[in-house]
């Protein structure tokens, strides 16, 4: 297996794990919101993290399908993963 199969598959699993993670977040959020008025303002926060790491993951995955497969498309959608890997980077730096 080639080094770069192993990098875009810890990249792959990582995504998907804070995805997971984000997606059941969002269903204690959508259970506790009656209880809880102040989940309110946090939940626009959490649907735009949802949505750029389930983005990432599923271009970590069509990444890693396309390098496992040696396609000759493999590139563009590593040079997609780069790309929103750094803006994803850019939106969560501290300012």
């Amino acid at each position: 297996m080639r080094p770069s199969v192993v990098l875009l598959g810890f990249v792959f699993g990582s995504t998907a794990a804070i995805c997971f993670g984000l997606f059941g977040i969002l269903i204690v959020f959508l259970v506790l919101r009656s209880e809880h008025p102040q989940l309110r303002g946090e939940f626009p926060f959490l649907v735009t993290s949802l949505g750029l790491f389930l983005a990432l993951t599923l271009l970590a995955g069509l990444s890693f399908y396309g390098q496992l497969r040696v396609a000759a498309w493999r590139r563009a959608p590593i040079g997609a993963l780069l790309v929103a890997l750094g803006a994803v980077g850019w939106w969560y730096w501290p300012r």
